[in-house]
């Protein structure tokens, strides 16, 4: 028993990245309606900007390790940022507008610049942060058997939650949400009902950025580095766990993805490892499939 809860205490902050990851990637695919893997690519990118920044301060700015984290947190979140509202300004509406198969294309040459711009900055070196808000939280105990997570763990959950909750406010209840769905449902009735289509799209795409960058940190202060071929390995994932709840709605895609997040966990706590990936991206893949409900895209 105390085993069991210990794997679904470990699924608790695996499901909650999962989740915000969607969540931010169904904002952005409500208007470019395709597969996109640049979310990825924005996930891995401002996580090697934290790691870039936060090694700069304290070698050489000599800040101390809290300061040394929050520039380089600062900086990653704005890069990630910076880079979507590009991506999306130059990049992704162009190709929406006139040809919305290239995106596909597109998504994987951004995903490329990016990682390739992360490998070149880095020197190609593989850099670490300390460990920091490591101790461990014990929530129950059977037979010498804790049952614990870590502080960071926790504090990264409570943040994930709050930007879900956050955005589901803002989609919900706000003036740009209202235009954001009208746009999602027909950019050219929007258009003709006085919403700018252009600047939601662009909006939309570095809302997206911005929840790919808080997951970039906080992955990134958890696990302790950023690979450089995560933003092809989390770009191909996300496409794929968000349509476990399904891509036009973010909270239900956020949802879909948590649920995928427990599955990974369990599987990886009682299944044979080296099957976890194969099996979780089939179920994946049957789910996308067997859900698939856009009828037609313009």
């Amino acid at each position: 028993m105390a085993y069991l809860l210990q794997q679904l205490a470990n699924a608790v902050p695996l499901a909650a990245l999962y989740a915000t990851l969607a969540f931010g990637y169904a904002i952005a695919f409500a208007v470019t309606k395709r597969a996109d893997i640049t979310y990825g690519a924005i996930f891995a990118f401002s996580g090697h900007l934290y790691l870039l920044f936060a090694h700069f301060s304290w070698n050489r700015l000599w800040l101390i390790l809290p300061a040394a984290l929050g520039l380089g947190a600062a900086a990653g979140i704005a890069g990630g940022i910076g880079a979507g509202v590009a991506i999306g300004q130059f990049v992704m509406r162009p190709l929406a507008k006139i040809s919305p198969n290239a995106v596909i294309v597109a998504s994987l040459g951004v995903l490329m610049v990016l990682m390739e711009s992360a490998r070149i900055a880095a020197d190609t070196r593989e850099l670490w942060l300390p460990p920091f808000l490591n101790d461990a939280v014990v929530f129950w105990h059977a037979d010498g058997f804790p049952v614990t997570l870590t502080l960071i763990q926790l504090a990264n959950v409570a943040i994930m939650l709050a930007a879900i909750g956050a955005g589901y406010l803002i989609l919900t209840r706000t003036h740009w949400g209202r235009m954001w769905r009208a746009v999602s449902d027909d950019p050219l009735a929007a258009e003709l009902s006085g919403t700018n289509s252009a600047r939601v799209f662009v909006v939309a795409y570095a809302a997206a950025a911005f929840y790919a960058s808080i997951c970039g940190v906080l992955a990134t202060s958890h696990y302790g580095t950023m690979d450089f071929g995560a933003g092809l390995l989390f770009g191909l994932k996300v496409v794929l766990i968000a349509a476990a709840g399904g891509h036009s709605n973010p909270l239900r895609a956020a949802a879909g993805a948590a649920v995928i997040g427990f599955a990974e966990t369990l599987w990886s706590g009682y299944g044979p490892i080296v099957w976890r990936d194969l099996v979780i991206v089939a179920m994946l893949v049957l789910v996308l499939v067997m859900s698939r409900r856009e009828r037609v895209v313009p």
